[in-house]
C-alpha cells in the first residue's frame, strides 16, 4: 500500500505544479466561508483514486471532495487531493497531497508530497517516518520556551474563536513562535522532522490529519486529541509534538478548548 499511495502522491502532485499560479476564476468555486475547491483538487483526486482503484478495487474510499466509495474491505483509504488549496489559489506555494490508508481501524500507511519542494514524507506502521529516503525524527525540545509552534484557525468554526484566542495567547506568551501555514497536512509533516516542535488546531477533518498523525507517531512523537485520547480523525481536534512539548501544549490547549462541540464535554 505504501508503494501505491507515493506513486499516487506524486502524480497528483505534478498535476498540482503544471497549474499552479494559472489558475483563472471560473477554475475555483467556493464551498462555505474560506473553504474553497478546484479544478485541480477534482482531477488530484481522480487520478489518486484511480490508482488505488487499480490494484485495490474493494479497498473504501474516503476522499474531500468525492466523499465515501464503496468497498468491501476492512481498509480505507483517506485522501486530501489538495491540502491548503487557499493557498494554492493565492499562488502561495505552501500546500500538499496527503493519503492514508486505515486498516481495522489503525492507520497503517501515511504519504504527504509537497510538490513545490519535492519533499516526499511517509510513515508504515512500525517501520519509522521518512523524508525522501531519509529517517526523520521529531525535535528534541523540551520547553515551550524555546520551541517553534503551529496552528490554525477556526474559519469553519467562528463560535469558538474567543475560547481559540485565548488559547492561542498562552501559547504565544509561552512559546519561541508560532507559525500559521495555511496547510496542515505540512504543519505536521514539519513536526515529524523537527521543523516545528508543536501542532494544535480545532475542527480539521480526517483528510487534513490522518497521514500527518502517523508520520509524526512513526517519528518518534505524540498525537491526541483535546481530551489526550485518540479520537482525533472523527473530532478533527489535533494536539502534536514531540513526548515533551506535547502535553505541555496538550494542558493549555485542554484548560481552553476542550468543550468544542464534537468531543465530550
Amino acid at each position: 500500500m505504501l508503494e501505491i499511495a507515493k506513486q499516487a502522491a506524486r502524480e497528483a502532485g505534478g498535476i498540482l505544479m503544471d497549474a499552479f499560479g494559472r489558475l483563472v476564476s471560473d477554475q475555483v468555486d467556493l464551498k462555505g466561508s474560506g473553504d474553497y475547491v478546484t479544478d485541480l483538487d477534482k482531477r488530484s483526486e481522480a487520478i489518486i483514486i484511480r490508482r488505488i482503484r487499480g490494484v485495490y478495487p474493494d479497498h473504501v474510499i474516503q476522499a474531500e471532495e468525492s466523499g465515501w466509495g464503496e468497498g468491501g474491505a476492512s481498509v480505507r483509504w483517506i485522501i486530501d487531493p489538495l491540502d491548503g488549496t487557499a493557498n494554492y489559489v493565492q499562488s502561495i506555494p505552501v500546500f500538499a497531497v496527503s493519503i492514508a490508508a486505515v486498516e481495522n481501524n489503525e492507520l497503517r500507511v501515511g504519504v504527504i508530497f509537497d510538490p513545490v519542494h519535492d519533499e516526499l514524507f511517509w510513515a508504515e506502521k512500525g517501520m519509522g517516518a521518512f523524508l525522501n529516503g531519509r529517517p526523520i525524527h521529531v525535535s528534541g525540545k523540551k520547553e515551550l520556551a524555546y520551541s517553534m509552534l503551529a496552528s490554525g484557525f477556526p474559519w469553519r468554526s467562528k463560535e469558538y474563536v474567543k475560547p481559540y484566542l485565548a488559547c492561542f495567547r498562552e501559547l504565544f506568551m509561552d512559546a519561541a513562535g508560532i507559525r500559521r501555514m495555511g496547510a496542515a497536512a505540512i504543519d505536521l509533516a514539519y513536526t515529524a522532522c523537527g521543523r516545528f516542535d508543536g501542532f494544535w488546531e480545532m475542527k480539521l477533518h480526517a483528510w487534513d490529519i490522518a497521514a500527518g498523525i502517523l508520520i509524526i507517531e512513526e517519528a518518534g512523537g505524540r498525537v491526541t486529541d483535546f481530551h489526550g485520547g485518540r479520537d482525533f480523525l472523527n473530532t478533527g481536534n489535533v494536539v502534536a509534538g514531540n513526548i515533551h512539548i506535547q502535553p505541555k501544549i496538550l494542558k493549555i490547549v485542554r484548560n481552553h478548548l476542550s468543550k468544542t462541540g464534537s468531543e465530550e464535554e
